[in-house]
C-alpha cells in the first residue's frame, strides 16, 4: 500500500512540473503576442471619431463609417470627426476632418440604402488621405510655416 502511495505521489509531481511548464510557455506566447505598453507621453485620446451628426442619415452613415474606420486603423492612430449639415434642397451634407481640415466632403442623398456603400467607400478615401496628410506634413519642413499651415 505504501508503494501505490509514493507512486501517486511520483505521478502527482510529474503532472505539476508539466502544468507549470506549460502555463510558463502559454505566459511566455502572451508576452510575445501582446502589444506594447503605452507611455505616459501617448495621446489618450488616439483613435477617438467623433459624431457630429444630426439626422438618422447621417448617424446611419456615421455608424458604417466608424464600422470600416476602426478595421483600417487597426493601431488606433488617427482621431476624426465626422460632420452633417442637412439640407431640404441637397440632402445631407457630410465632411470629415482631421487635424482642422477636411479630408472628405459629400452631398448625401436622402435615400439612406446608399449609406452603408457611401460609409465604407468613405473610410477607404479618409484612410488615404489622412496617411499621405502625415506623409506630407513629415516631409516638409519649413520655418516660415507652422504644422497646421501646410
Amino acid at each position: 500500500m505504501t508503494r501505490w502511495i509514493k507512486h501517486c505521489q511520483a505521478a502527482l509531481l510529474a503532472l505539476s512540473w508539466v502544468a507549470a511548464y506549460a502555463a510558463s510557455a502559454q505566459l511566455d506566447s502572451d508576452l510575445l503576442h501582446s502589444k506594447p505598453e503605452k507611455s505616459v507621453l501617448d495621446d489618450p485620446l488616439g483613435g477617438i471619431v467623433v459624431n457630429r451628426t444630426v439626422t438618422v442619415l447621417g448617424n446611419d452613415f456615421y455608424r458604417y463609417f466608424a464600422r470600416a474606420w476602426r478595421e483600417k486603423d487597426g493601431d488606433h492612430r488617427y482621431s476624426i470627426s465626422v460632420y452633417e449639415r442637412p439640407s431640404a434642397r441637397w440632402g445631407s451634407e457630410i465632411w470629415v476632418q482631421y487635424r482642422q481640415g477636411r479630408v472628405f466632403h459629400m452631398f448625401l442623398s436622402p435615400a439612406r440604402q446608399a449609406a452603408k456603400e457611401i460609409g465604407e467607400q468613405a473610410a477607404e478615401l479618409v484612410y488615404e488621405n489622412v496617411v499621405n496628410s502625415d506623409i506630407q506634413r513629415m516631409l516638409v519642413q519649413s520655418q516660415d510655416l507652422g504644422e497646421e499651415e501646410l
